[in-house]
C-alpha cells in the first residue's frame, strides 16, 4: 500500500508536468505545426548548428546573470546563473513575456538576494539588454552601411522612427531605475490623484520601492567597467542568435554573415517596439519582411520558423525541464 503523502506527492508531480504539456500546447498552437514541417525539411547540421547556437546565447545569459548577482551573494555560482536563464525563458513565454521578470526575481530570493535587491538588479539588466541591442544594431548597420542603404532606403524612416524608440525606451527605463526626479515627478502625479487619500497605502508603498530601488541600482550603475562590461556580453549573446539566419540561409543564396546579423539585429530592435506579447507574432512579421527584400518572401518566411524555433520553443522546453527538475528537488527535500 503506497503512504497516501508519497501518492499525494506524485499526483501533484503528474498535474504539474500536465500543466506543463497545457501551456506548451497552448503557447505554441498556431506555430507549432508550421514549425515541425519546417525541421523535417531541414539538414540535420543546420538544425544542430541554430541549436547549439540558441543554447550559446542562454549560457551567456547565464554568466550577465551570474555577474549581477554576485555582486549580492558572493556565493552565487556561474550554474546557477545558467539555470535562472533557462528558468526565466520558459516563463518569459509561458506568460507571454509579463512573468520573465517576476520569475527572475523569485529565482534570486531563493538563493538569498532580497526581493528589493533583486528588483534593482532585475531592472538594471534588462535596461542595460536594451541599450545593447541598439547598440549591436547600430555596429552592425554601419558596418553593412552600403547594403544595408541599398536594400533598406525605403524605410529609412520607419528604422530612425525604431531607433528613436528605442532611445526614447531606454532613457525611460534608466530614469525609473535610478533617478530621484523621476521618481519625484512620478509621486507628485501621483499626490495630485490621489487628492482624497483613496490611495494612501499604494502611494507609501510606491514611495518606499523607489527608494529601494534607488539605492539597489546605485551601486550597479555607479562602475563604468561594470557596465562596459556587461554591454560586452550582451553583444556576445547577440551575436550567437543574430547569427542563425545566416546559417538557415546558407544555401538560399542569403546575405552574409554580417549582413545577416545587421538585418536580425535591426528586426528585433523594431519588433521590440511594436505592442505585442512576449513578441510573439510582431518579430516574425518584421524578420519576413526585412529578410524577404534580400532572400524572397517564402525562404524569408522559412527562416523565420527556424528563428522562432532557436529563440523561443528550444530555450522554452529547456526551460521546462529545468521547472521540473526543480520541482523535483523540492519535493525531495
Amino acid at each position: 500500500m503506497i503512504p497516501i503523502k508519497k501518492r499525494t506527492t506524485t499526483i501533484l508531480k503528474l498535474a504539474f508536468v500536465a500543466a506543463l504539456v497545457a501551456i506548451i500546447i497552448y503557447t505554441f498552437r498556431d506555430s507549432a505545426g508550421p514549425i515541425l514541417g519546417e525541421l523535417k525539411h531541414t539538414k540535420a547540421w543546420v538544425i544542430v548548428t541554430i541549436s547549439v547556437l540558441s543554447v550559446c546565447y542562454e549560457l551567456v545569459e547565464g554568466w550577465i546573470t551570474y555577474s549581477f548577482a554576485r555582486k549580492y551573494n558572493p556565493h552565487f555560482t556561474y550554474g546557477m546563473g545558467v539555470e535562472s536563464a533557462f528558468y526565466c525563458s520558459f516563463y518569459r513565454v509561458a506568460t507571454l513575456g509579463s512573468g520573465a521578470g517576476v520569475a527572475a526575481v523569485y529565482y534570486m530570493n531563493e538563493k538569498g538576494i532580497e526581493v528589493s535587491k533583486g528588483t534593482g538588479m532585475y531592472m538594471v539588466e534588462y535596461v542595460l539588454h536594451k541599450v545593447s541591442i541598439a547598440i549591436f544594431s547600430a555596429i552592425f548597420f554601419v558596418i553593412s552601411w552600403g547594403y544595408m542603404r541599398a536594400n533598406y532606403a525605403k524605410y529609412s524612416w520607419m528604422l530612425l522612427g525604431g531607433y528613436g524608440i528605442t532611445v526614447v525606451v531606454a532613457i525611460v527605463l534608466i530614469l525609473f531605475c535610478c533617478s530621484k526626479r523621476f521618481h519625484g515627478l512620478i509621486l507628485f502625479l501621483v499626490d495630485k490623484l490621489n487628492r482624497k487619500g483613496r490611495f494612501d497605502a499604494q502611494a507609501a508603498e510606491l514611495r518606499n520601492q523607489c527608494s529601494v530601488l534607488e539605492s539597489a541600482t546605485a551601486a550597479l550603475l555607479s562602475k563604468g567597467g561594470f557596465v562596459v562590461s556587461i554591454i560586452a556580453k550582451n553583444l556576445l549573446k547577440f551575436a550567437f542568435w543574430y547569427s542563425i539566419p545566416f546559417f538557415v540561409l546558407i544555401q538560399s543564396g542569403g546575405p552574409n554573415l554580417i549582413q545577416a546579423m545587421a538585418i536580425t539585429s535591426l528586426s528585433v530592435m523594431l519588433a521590440a517596439v511594436i505592442p505585442s506579447p512576449a513578441g510573439i507574432g510582431s518579430t516574425e512579421f518584421v524578420f519576413t519582411m526585412l529578410f524577404a527584400v534580400v532572400v524572397g518572401t517564402g525562404a524569408a518566411g522559412s527562416a523565420s520558423l527556424l528563428y522562432r524555433f532557436a529563440t523561443f520553443v528550444l530555450p522554452f522546453v529547456i526551460g521546462a525541464a529545468v521547472v521540473l527538475v526543480r520541482r523535483g528537488r523540492k519535493h525531495a527535500k
